[in-house]
């Protein structure tokens, strides 16, 4: 019969065996304003809609025929 394992050793880890914090640690880190977590990046674009739209065949070898799409 197959014994039960843990997925994950539980392994006692040194806190003095942490690596230092360096400035290139901290300017990696996320920053919280209050309970709120500001998110570094492009913001999110909440004025887009995703759709999809189906052409003829012939529609699109025109567009094509005209040059650079």
């Amino acid at each position: 019969m197959n014994a039960s394992k843990r997925g994950t050793p539980t392994v006692w880890t040194d806190p003095d065996d942490a690596p230092e914090l360096t400035d290139e640690f901290f300017e990696q880190a996320d920053e919280c304003v209050g309970d709120k977590l500001i998110r570094r990046g492009r913001p999110a674009s909440n004025h887009k809609t995703t759709t999809t739209i189906r052409f003829d065949n012939e529609v699109i070898d025109a567009s094509k025929s005209t040059g650079k799409s």
